[in-house]
């Protein structure tokens, strides 16, 4: 195996380039910073380990087949991962049989790798309201589409799409620079 020591303070992008011209080490450093924050997120939706280990590794393999296609200028790395390794998810819990979970079981606290990453979710979360943060809940970690939602809360999908977009707008201001900065000079 090879020494990974050398690509620490490489930069996330730097590593898809590689990645993209077939570097193995390059792929072991990513999986090295972010598997651990794929693996919490796959806990959260899928609670079976070895679901979570496929659809995590899977995820990996995607991004090494499609590492060329990675656009900076579209979102980070680690956001670009976390969107395939979703979308693996979501689709390991479509093609499980239904089975009735209550949503406490859902929101049950899992352990996540970045202390960080737990403070700005809760923070985001925080400024909706129950509707709001239901839905989010609903569609991201349990993976109904806006048209289940709508049948699931009997609102008219317009208003589920409209309250989807309203919280995810509460949520990035949530979390802009500015929101934080409001917040420490006490504004």
């Amino acid at each position: 195996m090879t020494d990974l020591n050398h690509l620490q303070d490489t930069p996330d992008e730097t590593l898809m380039l590689m990645m993209a011209g077939q570097h193995e080490e390059a792929l072991r450093e990513l999986h090295r910073r972010y598997a651990r924050l794929l693996y919490g997120l796959g806990g959260r939706m899928l609670r079976q380990p070895d679901d979570v280990e496929t659809c995590v590794q899977d995820a990996f393999m995607n991004a090494w087949k499609h590492a060329a296609r990675f656009d900076p200028s579209r979102a980070k790395v680690k956001t670009w991962l976390v969107s395939i390794a979703h979308h693996r998810f979501l689709q390991q819990l479509r093609d499980r049989p239904d089975v009735a979970l209550e949503l406490e079981d859902w929101d049950t606290p899992t352990a996540a790798t970045d202390p960080t990453d737990i403070i700005l979710a809760q923070q985001a979360m925080s400024a909706l309201d129950g509707t709001q943060r239901h839905l989010v809940e609903l569609m991201y970690y349990r993976g109904y589409t806006h048209s289940e939602l709508a049948t699931m809360t009997g609102l008219p999908l317009g208003t589920v799409k409209s309250r989807l977009r309203l919280a995810l707008e509460h949520m990035r201001t949530a979390l802009s620079p500015t929101a934080k900065e409001g917040k420490e000079h006490g504004t």
